[in-house]
């Protein structure tokens, strides 16, 4: 803690990521100064934060005096080195997903993480989805019964390839990398870790140079966890459909508040997270179907660094402890060997 009993944060980048996302709910978060940003392009740093410290190097950012915390939002090939040099250098540390680029670079920070005996976690933020938290809801009240399927989608449609880092051919780049972490993370927290996996990785749009559709399949005993994006889906479809032994759940569209975060809301606004969707939840009874709104819960981007504060303090746990972030990393893997190698692999 400093002097002021603020915790001092300073953020890596400020692309899409850091500036949509990690900026502005750091400074939403009671607790948390947003301190300094390390970016190539200080101008734009400096049109939105007028008074913010900026450094034009990474490392010269995590050898900042003072500061507590680090968060990463770069390209996903630096988010290991990048981590590595902050925890050297005695910081907490936040990662923007995904973790990593493989296992073996998530194993290695995991271990110096707690070497280090600091906090290392991971921006998995659809967690806190206002759909995901009433899926969590129901399954715990087990109001669908035991599940039998779940898919879980995340379209759009993109048909033009940009000329950015995520779209081209480079490591870590790709759907897969850019939305499987999130659908995967909620897989995990829902159901654990599979018996197996089975994947599609595609280039389907003309002159893609990197995964832009995707369609993997973790297999359980007793059910199927069917994950997938697209870039080229007119319509959408349901975000989630969930069959159970009891009732079906399902919601269409996207949660909020990458949205309001996109048109500058502030998440510490009291209506903040307040959906205008509802879900369905759907039962038969001798062949007759009936269906139920049901109102979606505020979602809640902001919780994850409140955690993330209380967890420096020694008050809370680490929202997303960096070992939950491996498995994620792990299943990414097996995915892609599963692609390559046209069979589904063993969880072992």
């Amino acid at each position: 803690m400093t002097a002021n009993n603020l915790l001092r944060v300073g953020l890596i980048a400020y692309g899409y990521a850091a500036k949509t996302f990690h900026a502005p709910l750091i400074d939403a978060t009671p607790g948390l100064k947003l301190t300094a940003i390390a970016t190539s392009r200080p101008a734009d740093v400096l049109a939105d934060w007028p008074e913010m410290v900026v450094k034009t190097e990474p490392d010269r950012l995590i050898t900042h005096p003072g500061l507590d915390l680090v968060v990463i939002a770069t390209p996903n090939d630096t988010h290991y080195p990048l981590a590595r040099a902050a925890l050297a250098a005695g910081k907490h540390v936040v990662i923007d997903k995904p973790f990593t680029l493989d296992l073996h670079e998530a194993d290695d920070l995991v271990q110096r993480a707690d070497e280090a005996g600091k906090i290392l976690s991971v921006f998995h933020n659809r967690r806190w989805d206002s759909d995901f938290l009433q899926l969590q809801s129901l399954l715990a009240q087990k109001t669908l019964g035991r599940v039998t399927q779940f898919n879980s989608h995340f379209d759009r449609f993109r048909p033009q390839v940009r000329q950015r880092w995520r779209e081209a051919n480079v490591p870590g780049a790709g759907l897969w990398y850019d939305l499987g972490p999130h659908l995967v993370d909620q897989a995990l927290r829902l159901f654990g870790l599979p018996d197996s996996v089975s994947a599609d990785l595609a280039l389907r749009r003309d002159g893609a140079q990197a995964v832009d559709d995707f369609h993997v399949v973790l297999h359980y005993k007793t059910m199927r966890a069917v994950l997938s994006a697209s870039t080229l889906v007119h319509g959408g479809t349901p975000r989630f459909l969930v069959q159970g032994t009891d009732a079906a759940y399902q919601v269409d569209g996207l949660d909020m508040q990458e949205g309001w975060l996109k048109a500058g809301l502030r998440p510490d606004l009291a209506e903040w997270g307040q959906e205008t969707r509802s879900a369905q939840l759907y039962r038969s009874n001798n062949e007759q179907i009936s269906s139920e709104s049901l109102p979606l819960p505020q979602g809640d981007y902001a919780a994850y660094y409140a955690a993330i504060r209380d967890a420096m303090l020694g008050r809370a746990p680490n929202p997303v402890p960096a070992r939950e972030a491996r498995d994620v990393m792990w299943l990414l893997d097996l995915a892609r060997q599963s692609a390559a190698e046209g069979r589904r692999i063993a969880v072992i």
